[in-house]
């Protein structure tokens, strides 16, 4: 059983979370992106990768949300594998993983196993159904947890399928943003009594608390239950997005008055333009702001918009994104080792970050981390087992 342990900064340490910390039992998607974050901030990450590597075709190397981490190889099927990430949960402040409900207590790493270890562990788990429920056992991806939710139902043109939005709002926004938070209010909980806790962090509960706001309008009569019919989800032609002479596309948020009053001028329509609070001529005000919009190039546009408190601006591709100006002025996106990434976000005063370490490669750390960690063996695969172990991972 770990005893009470002071956070200590190790050397060259950056972020608000040094001497935090934690072991990432590997999966796909949201779990690796909860600690990428937590390592951004300062945590010291250790990820344990299986034999064979997590088979999504990505080159390692390039795997940026495995970045400011560090590598250890655990087979959880070989005799003595569960005892070698109990050695690094007792050490642990936290623990994070993103098994199907039950899989982590089968391969004896479950809540209980490390608690018995280390009763101060904040135990955060990632899936996409939750722990307990009807679904809980199912397999699933972001786009059927958004469905369930009906934020998946609120994206894209009336007239159409639902846009899909990539797994951004899923996976990334319901699911390791709503990890990373539960785990840092149990990790305050844990500081302050000295129990640690389980986090059950679900994307479906993750993504439907971000309507939040949505469900408040619907309640009040201020949003209508059907696509593209709001003020913020395109049914409003003052907030959307048009396509350009050069089939590029500029996005517009002019919400209020006299933001509005600034975009039609500079837009260049006439003053006889259908009135903007009569959703009854919404639809022929889109088409007034749609052939103005084709009359130039996104590009010209930008230029007309510059300056202004217009509300408008270009839609950029991702490449395209990192050279904006502003955005590179406040160093949004970064380069380390040749690749193009966001920095980490957000920004401290005190205890600023930064990208420290490329992608950690699979079992590249052992050595440091055993010795970091004062651990009593090296954490790496037993060499009485060397076979692959097969995937205890399922898509959330």
């Amino acid at each position: 059983m770990s005893e009470a342990r002071t956070p200590t900064r190790t050397p060259g340490a950056e972020g608000p979370l040094a001497g935090v910390r934690v072991v990432e039992l590997a999966g796909i998607g949201p779990g690796p992106f909860a600690a990428m974050l937590l390592a951004d901030l300062g945590a010291d990450v250790v990820r344990v990768d299986r034999p064979g590597g997590p088979g999504l075709g990505i080159d390692p190397g390039r795997d940026v949300t495995n970045r400011n981490k560090r590598s250890v190889v655990v087979d959880l099927k070989a005799p003595d594998g569960p005892a070698r990430v109990l050695d690094l949960a007792e050490r642990a402040d936290v623990l994070i993983e993103g098994y199907r409900p039950g899989v982590a207590e089968r391969l004896g790493v479950g809540p209980a196993d490390c608690h018995a270890r280390n009763p101060r562990l904040v135990y955060g788990r990632m899936t996409g159904w939750g722990q307990e429920g009807p679904l809980a056992q199912r397999a699933g991806h972001d786009i059927g947890y958004i469905a369930l939710t009906g934020t998946l139902g609120m994206i894209g043109a009336p007239d159409e399928p639902p846009a899909v939005p990539a797994n951004l709002l899923g996976d990334y926004a319901g699911g390791s943003l709503y990890l990373v938070v539960g785990v840092l209010a149990a990790l305050h909980h844990a500081r302050a009594t000295g129990a640690g806790q389980v986090v059950d962090a679900a994307i479906v509960d993750g993504t439907a608390h971000l309507s939040a706001m949505i469900h408040g309008m619907l309640a009040a009569g201020a949003w209508q239950d059907r696509r593209g019919a709001n003020l913020l989800d395109g049914g409003c032609p003052f907030y959307g997005t048009y396509e350009t002479a050069d089939g590029r596309y500029m996005a517009v948020g002019a919400l209020e008055p006299r933001f509005y009053a600034e975009f039609t001028r500079l837009l260049g329509l006439p003053d006889q333009a259908p009135a903007r609070d009569d959703p009854a001529r919404w639809p022929e005000l889109r088409a007034a702001v749609a052939a103005r919009f084709r009359s130039r190039t996104r590009d010209e546009w930008t230029a007309v918009f510059e300056g202004s408190d217009a509300c408008a601006a270009p839609v950029l591709s991702l490449r395209e994104a990192p050279h904006h100006p502003h955005l590179a002025a406040r160093s949004t996106f970064t380069d380390h080792d040749g690749i193009t990434q966001p920095a980490p976000a957000p920004r401290f005063s005190a205890t600023p970050t930064a990208v420290r370490t490329g992608p950690a490669l699979p079992g590249a750390d052992g050595a440091s981390v055993a010795r970091d960690w004062d651990l009593p063996r090296d954490p790496g695969p037993s060499p009485a087992s060397p076979h692959p172990n097969p995937s205890a991972h399922h898509p959330q």
